[in-house]
């Protein structure tokens, strides 16, 4: 039997806390609580979590710092909380690790639909997948390949190095910068017409219809997605 995961909820709001602790625990989460930064993060330098859901409006600092010091030493998945819905936010949220950002007031089956894809994630990075299957799509990470129904489809160097970074983070959002960076190197620059081009031409070798965007979806003004398997037809245990 697989063991219960676990969530640390970072929030200040009691009928937040509530809320998630209650939907939470539904799921089959342990949960446990912080109300503070400081609390979130002596809670975290002595406990394992398998997420943290992180508000950005804390009492003592911001949320984006707690961000900041987990990334300095953990790949936990983060789902950021706020009420703001400003893209500037996002991206800063996302350029400093978070795996998604979510704008209050939320749902419950949103969230947890986004802590499954966020988990899919990590567990996927864990197990270094050689092969990714999206539908009708296959990329081999192994041979740099990718086929479609079978078929090879020939790809440019600069295609595939931006592929092949969506594929490896499927299901998460990536700013413009992350992925410029990760195909061409940490001082590279680039601007979201430079991967429009790109993504463009992706999309038509894989067969992604136009206006469709089944397999690569905009996140507008901040980067792009690769869609993973509808996360309400998994299990949420690996």
């Amino acid at each position: 039997m697989s063991r219960k995961l676990s969530a640390l909820v970072v929030d200040d709001e009691p009928q937040i806390l509530r809320l998630l602790k209650i939907g939470l625990t539904a799921e089959k989460f342990k949960v446990a609580e912080a109300r503070t930064a400081a609390a979130a993060l002596k809670f975290l330098a002595a406990e394992e979590v398998d997420v943290v859901i992180l508000d950005i409006g804390l009492p003592d600092q911001s949320g984006f710092s707690v961000l900041e010091e987990i990334r300095k030493g953990s790949t936990v998945p983060v789902i950021v909380l706020s009420v703001r819905n400003d893209e500037a936010g996002k991206v800063r949220a996302l350029d400093l690790g978070a795996d998604d950002y979510i704008t209050k007031p939320f749902g419950l089956p949103e969230l947890t639909a986004r802590i499954r894809v966020a988990l899919r994630h990590r567990f996927q990075v864990k197990g270094t997948q050689p092969a990714l299957r999206f539908g009708e799509i296959e990329i081999d990470l192994l041979s740099r390949t990718v086929s479609r129904s079978g078929k090879n489809i020939q790809l440019s160097r600069t295609e595939y190095g931006i592929l092949q970074v969506l594929a490896e983070h499927a299901g998460k959002i990536l700013t413009h910068d992350f992925i410029v960076r990760s195909v061409r190197g940490e001082g590279a620059v680039g601007d979201a017409q430079y991967l429009r081009v790109y993504i463009r031409a992706l999309r038509l070798k894989l067969g992604d219809s136009f206006g469709q965007n089944r397999i690569i979806r905009t996140e507008m003004g901040i980067g792009y997605r690769l869609m993973a398997p509808d996360p309400a037809a998994e299990p949420i245990y690996p």
